[in-house]
This record gives structure tokens, C-alpha cells and sequence, in this order.
């Protein structure tokens, strides 16, 4: 088929469908923009009037005068402090576990080694243990994961059973630590 129309004429046409479809994109934008914030308008609104009601419900509570304490009331509030006074004090002797001492560990832990169960144990004299079982691959592998917990400054003792050696490889180990 022959081609009757000039480049130039072609150019401007071109040209024109660009600006057609460029104008069609940017009425389509606007119209899209329109339609959510009609959309949103109700969540505002609603957001808004909740706002305005929380804010003077705080604005009447500040306002209104606090009540007088009574001799019952007093007593009652020292009573609650005792309370948990005793309970704080009792708390003070347990041993709670906390996320350093976990920490510490895996921090130490090499990436072969597998840590199936970690106890925490307090002992009637009040003795505090930490028992670490899982599964090394090899018994170097576990004398060095053993040295690096010795040398960490969050444990007083680490304790590894000679038993543990008897296996050549894919060993099940049992490690118990003092924590510092």
C-alpha cells in the first residue's frame, strides 16, 4: 500500500495523539483523586466529631473536683502497698531468666551447632543453673563451642560432661552454666 500522507503531516499527527492520550491520562488522574477524597470525606468527618467529643469528655473529667479520701480509703491503700511490698521482696530471691543472659549464649553459639532445650534452674540453696541440650556435628565443634562460653565474662562455670565425647559426630550434648 502506498503511503500518501507527508512525514510532516505524520509528525503532528503523532504529535497529537500524544497530547490526546497525555490529556485522557490526566483526566482520568483527576477524576480518580476526586473520587477518593469523596470517599474519605465520611472518615474524616467521623474521626473529627470523635476527636472533638473525646476532647471535651477530658476537658469535663479535668474539671470535675477529685474526692476527698476517707479513713477507710487510706487504710485500705496502705494495705495494698504492704502488699505489694511483700510481694515485690519475695520476688527479689527468684532467679528470672532474662533475654541477656539468652543473648550471651547465642552470641556464642556457633552456626553448626543446634540448641534443642535451655533450662533454668534454681536449687534449694539458692543456687542458679542454666542446662543447655542439643546436637553438635563434631567433638571439636563442641570443645570450642564449650571454650567460648567459658571465656564469655556472663558465666561463672560451664560444665560439660566427659560423656559427651564418646560419640564422634553428630553428638547429643548436655552443658550446664553458672550464669555470672
Amino acid at each position: 500500500m502506498i503511503n500518501l500522507i507527508p512525514k510532516e503531516e505524520k509528525k503532528k499527527m503523532t504529535r497529537g495523539f500524544y497530547l490526546r492520550l497525555f490529556v485522557l491520562f490526566i483526566g482520568v488522574l483527576n477524576f480518580c483523586i476526586l473520587v477518593a477524597a469523596i470517599s474519605l470525606l465520611p472518615a474524616y468527618f467521623s474521626s473529627s466529631v470523635n476527636d472533638t467529643f473525646v476532647d471535651t469528655q477530658l476537658e469535663n473529667q479535668k474539671n470535675e473536683p477529685l474526692p476527698v479520701l476517707g479513713e477507710q480509703s487510706l487504710l485500705a491503700v496502705k494495705d495494698i502497698n504492704n502488699k505489694i511490698d511483700l510481694i515485690e521482696n519475695a520476688r527479689k530471691d527468684k532467679f528470672i531468666p532474662s533475654s541477656q543472659v539468652i543473648n550471651a549464649i547465642l552470641l556464642e553459639k556457633r552456626a553448626d551447632i543446634k540448641l534443642t532445650q535451655i533450662f533454668y534452674e534454681q536449687g534449694p540453696t539458692g543456687g542458679r543453673k542454666i542446662k543447655i541440650t542439643g546436637t553438635a556435628p563434631s567433638r571439636e565443634v563442641l570443645l570450642l563451642f564449650r571454650q567460648a562460653l567459658e571465656k564469655s565474662a556472663s558465666f561463672k562455670s560451664v560444665d560439660l560432661p566427659i560423656s559427651n565425647f564418646v560419640k564422634g559426630a553428630d553428638i547429643q550434648f548436655y552443658l550446664s552454666i553458672v550464669p555470672a
